[in-house]
């Protein structure tokens, strides 16, 4: 495994993924899935590990994983701020939040932060219209959100109270 230039430690983990499956060749997807759950993303050396792991054309892998958005061959950072932009959140301000969020962190939709402490995506509805405007931080929810709540959410991130509960709690009021 020392001809990819990805942590072999986290190779050999996706390997007993594989190897674990019964019939792998029919998991493409739970495999990319397992991988970016490993990796934090798809680089092009794990693609090409698993095509030859399931003895696939390394196109196919390539396929699958840009065709669904939930893939990406891009690193992400340690924490994913994900600004809803469905019709109910954007009626209600989500575009001034995901501009308070670019001017905060100082990147675009869809990049990371220099550091790699923050990924930024601007994303359709999340089914939450009740909270609208929704921002969800690695998995959590906050709702009722307005612009001047970014910065209180960029510093809640990583505290040990989850942020969300804080801002449904004051936004609630």
């Amino acid at each position: 495994m020392g001809e990819y230039k990805v942590d072999s430690e986290k190779l050999e983990k996706l390997a007993s993924y594989i190897e674990g499956l019964d019939r792998a060749e029919g998991e493409l997807i739970n495999i990319l899935r397992e991988a970016q759950e490993i990796f934090g993303h798809l680089p092009a050396e794990v693609q090409l590990f698993i095509a030859r792991k399931l003895g696939i054309p390394a196109a196919k892998v390539y396929g699958v994983a840009t065709f669904y958005s939930y893939f990406t061959m891009q690193q992400r950072g340690k924490h994913i701020i994900s600004v809803c932009l469905g019709t109910a959140c954007f009626v209600k301000g989500a575009d001034k939040i995901v501009e308070e969020f670019r001017n905060q962190l100082d990147i675009h939709d869809g990049t990371t932060t220099k550091d790699g402490q923050y990924t930024l995506d601007s994303i359709r509805c999340v089914g939450a219209c009740g909270l609208a405007p929704v921002v969800i931080v690695d998995g959590k929810v906050h709702g009722r959100v307005k612009a001047e709540d970014v910065s209180a959410i960029i510093k809640e991130i990583g505290n040990e109270e989850p942020a969300e509960q804080t801002l449904i709690k004051q936004n609630m009021q």
